[in-house]
């Protein structure tokens, strides 16, 4: 096994607390819409999607059409939401500032929500210019396909297979596995559920954790694991 060369992160609910902002607004405009669902369902199923990738998935699941503008409201309420309420994730400029390994960001969100994001909780620098949005690459290359984690370790210089990942949606996690990286579960946001860990591990997880604080440790007893399968 190759050794971790590379820490690729997930930004909305693992860098961010947003993922429960998202599950919020979002549930609160199906359910307006005639789909009745949950804060905490809208998490469990759909965290890590994109909002039209979203719509058509519930659009199959119950044969009824969704206004296209429901696209377009999404936006506006989120990013009030976002201004309002975004919080970073607990722990996280600690466990930043203590990994050595290169670092860089790649998520379902666009380069402008992300960089708002980012400096909104001061952890932009951090990452400088290795931010990388799926929506970049085109609409139809977005978690949960492998297409945002390649074009990031691509754009790192570095081979999948020394890539560790920290995911907090299955989506993201199958993305990932599918990149043929490692990945490290992450359940601390607000948006967790009951099932979460489980829901993380069955789509392919090394390990989970639920506190941010715990990722230097875990990240490093990952690297020894791998050295010495190499060795």
């Amino acid at each position: 096994m190759t050794d971790i060369e590379l820490i690729i992160f997930d930004c909305d609910g693992v860098l961010v607390d947003s993922e429960i902002i998202a599950a919020e607004v979002e549930a609160a405009l199906l359910t307006e819409a005639g789909y009745p669902i949950s804060t905490e369902e809208m998490a469990e199923r759909f965290a890590g999607m994109t909002w039209q990738n979203t719509l058509l998935a519930v659009e199959k699941d119950a044969s009824i059409p969704l206004s296209a503008s429901l696209l377009s409201k999404q936006q506006a309420v989120l990013e009030a939401r976002i201004d309002a309420d975004l919080k970073i994730v607990d722990g996280v400029k600690a466990a930043l500032s203590q990994i050595r390994l290169r670092k860089c960001v790649c998520s379902n969100s666009t380069s402008e929500r992300l960089d708002k994001m980012l400096t909104m909780v001061g952890i932009k620098a951090v990452f400088g210019k290795n931010i990388f949005s799926a929506r970049d690459l085109g609409p139809d290359r977005v978690k949960p396909k492998p297409d945002i984690f390649l074009h990031g370790a691509a754009q790192m210089g570095v081979a999948p297979e020394a890539v560790l990942v920290v995911e907090d949606s299955v989506h993201g996690v199958h993305a990932a596995r599918a990149a043929g990286m490692r990945v490290i579960g992450f359940t601390g946001a607000s948006h967790s559920y009951p099932s979460h860990a489980d829901a993380l591990t069955e789509a392919g997880a090394e390990t989970v954790i639920s506190r941010m604080t715990a990722l230097p440790a875990t990240i490093e007893a990952l690297s020894e694991w791998s050295g010495s399968l190499s060795a």
